[in-house]
């Protein structure tokens, strides 16, 4: 990362919003997961149809509606993410290819790991990023305990590191978080650690209504990646 990207980065930290409280054992040891299968249940009679209507849209097309990805969970260990198919099927290679020849692109994938003209993206996909409904398999991934509905956005073992926070890996990565809905396409990735250690510093029922009720904001705005 140059020079300039880490004091923008650095800038963007101080400037994030506070949610540190006293964290209480009870709700982060006891509480948390049954909430979490709680809530799946009862949002599944809504979720399972559209993912089956999404799923049919994206077979249209002649792909599995299903991808999946390794990504880092807590204590370090590997799972697999499950997502609606949002990209080509070749998305790494026109990744590489169009990182090749766009220095700009370069530097915007170096600093965020995302792009806001990302070529992968199917047209139906950019669809189901902009309201974030490409994520709604990843409920599979908290019945199987592997995540939670609020927590750190599970990255990528190549992407370990780019990052030094340690708050990450006491936690179940979340389908939404607070980096997610305080900076989520603003910030780098360098940048997440900071909002995830204070994350995990400051989980509790309160701060995890907060961010449920931010990640509403932030789907009706059309503003997730």
């Amino acid at each position: 990362m140059s020079v300039k990207s880490q004091s923008v980065a650095m800038a963007r930290v101080t400037a994030a919003p506070s949610i540190e409280t006293p964290r209480p054992w009870l709700y982060r040891s006891l509480l948390k997961r049954p909430l979490d299968m709680t809530l799946v249940l009862l949002t599944c009679p809504v979720v399972l149809p559209l993912v089956v209507l999404f799923a049919l849209i994206v077979m249209l097309d002649g792909r599995n509606p299903f991808y999946s990805q390794q990504r880092i969970g807590r204590d370090g260990r590997i799972f697999r993410m499950w997502k609606l198919r949002s990209m080509v099927p070749d998305a790494d290679q026109r990744l590489e290819e169009h990182l090749a020849q766009n220095p700009q692109a370069r530097q915007e994938w170096d600093d965020t790991q995302k792009l806001r003209d990302d070529p992968r993206v199917t047209g139906f996909g950019r669809v189901l990023r902009a309201c974030s409904m490409d994520e709604l398999p990843q409920l599979w991934n908290v019945v199987t305990g592997d995540m939670s509905l609020v927590g750190p956005r599970p990255m990528m073992p190549d992407q370990q590191g780019m990052y030094s926070g340690q708050g990450y890996y006491r936690l179940r990565p979340g389908i939404t978080g607070f980096w997610q809905t305080s900076g989520r396409n603003k910030t780098t990735f360098a940048a997440r650690a900071w909002y995830d250690d204070c994350y995990e510093r400051s989980l509790s029922f309160a701060s995890d209504a907060a961010i449920l009720l931010r990640t509403v904001s932030v789907v009706l705005g059309r503003t997730g990646c």
